[in-house]
C-alpha cells in the first residue's frame, strides 16, 4: 500500500512539472508590441527606448537651423568623429553600448556625414603599426599619418533622475548631444532628447 501511496505521489508531482513545463510559449513580435511588453515586465531602459531617442535626436539635427547653416557653407561632406555618449545615469548595467551602435547606424543611414569610429580608429591604427613593424611587404603596407582627419566631434551624455512616493516611481531621461567644430573650437549643435517612465509597483509587488 505504501508502494502504490509513494507512486503515486511521484505520478503527481511528474504530472505538475510536465503541465509547468508545457505552459512556456514563444512567439515573434513587432518593435511596439515589445515594448508594450516591455512596460509591463520593467520600467528600465530598454531597447525601444534607444530607437526612439535616436530618432529624436537625428529630426533634432535635421531641423537645426545654425547647423543647416554650417552644412550650407561646408564645402563637401563633414567628417565627424563619434566619441562614446557616456552613462552618468546610476545604473551601472545601463546599455550604452546599444545606444551607441543605433546613434552610428542612424547618422550613417543618413548619408550626410563621413563617420570615423573611435573604437575603429584605434584598430586601424594597430593594425597600421603592425603593418610598419617589418611583418608586411613595404610595397602592401599602409603608411602612417594618411588618415583622414575628422571636421567635427560628436559627444553627448545619458542622465536619469528617479522620484518615487508610495511605491509609485518617475525616471526621467535625458539625452545630451553636442557636435564641436574641431579646427575652430567651437560648438555648432546642441540637441536633448527626454523619456520618461513611470511605474507603479503594488503592495503585492512585481
Amino acid at each position: 500500500m505504501k508502494i502504490k501511496f509513494k507512486t503515486l505521489i511521484m505520478l503527481t508531482l511528474l504530472s505538475i512539472i510536465a503541465t509547468s513545463c508545457s505552459s512556456f510559449k514563444a512567439k515573434r513580435v513587432s518593435a511596439d508590441e515589445s515594448d508594450a511588453a516591455a512596460m509591463e515586465i520593467t520600467d528600465k531602459w530598454v531597447m525601444r527606448d534607444t530607437e526612439i531617442t535616436v530618432g529624436k535626436i537625428l529630426k533634432q539635427i535635421q531641423k537645426h537651423k545654425g547647423f543647416q547653416r554650417f552644412l550650407a557653407r561646408f564645402n563637401g561632406q563633414p567628417k565627424i568623429f563619434i566619441s562614446e555618449v557616456q552613462n552618468r545615469t546610476s545604473n551601472a548595467y545601463f546599455p550604452v553600448d546599444d545606444f551607441n551602435d543605433e546613434l552610428l547606424n542612424e547618422f550613417s543611414m543618413a548619408g550626410d556625414f563621413v563617420l570615423i569610429d573611435e573604437a575603429a580608429r584605434k584598430k586601424l591604427l594597430n593594425e597600421i603599426q603592425y603593418q610598419n613593424d617589418g611583418m608586411v611587404d613595404p610595397n602592401q603596407a599602409k603608411s602612417i599619418g594618411k588618415a583622414a582627419g575628422a571636421d567635427l566631434l560628436v559627444f553627448g551624455a545619458i542622465r536619469m533622475k528617479p522620484k518615487s512616493r508610495g511605491g509609485k516611481t518617475i525616471k526621467e531621461y535625458s539625452v545630451n548631444i553636442r557636435m564641436t567644430d574641431i579646427q575652430k573650437g567651437i560648438e555648432v549643435l546642441r540637441t536633448r532628447a527626454k523619456v520618461n517612465k513611470f511605474s507603479d509597483q503594488s503592495a503585492s509587488g512585481w
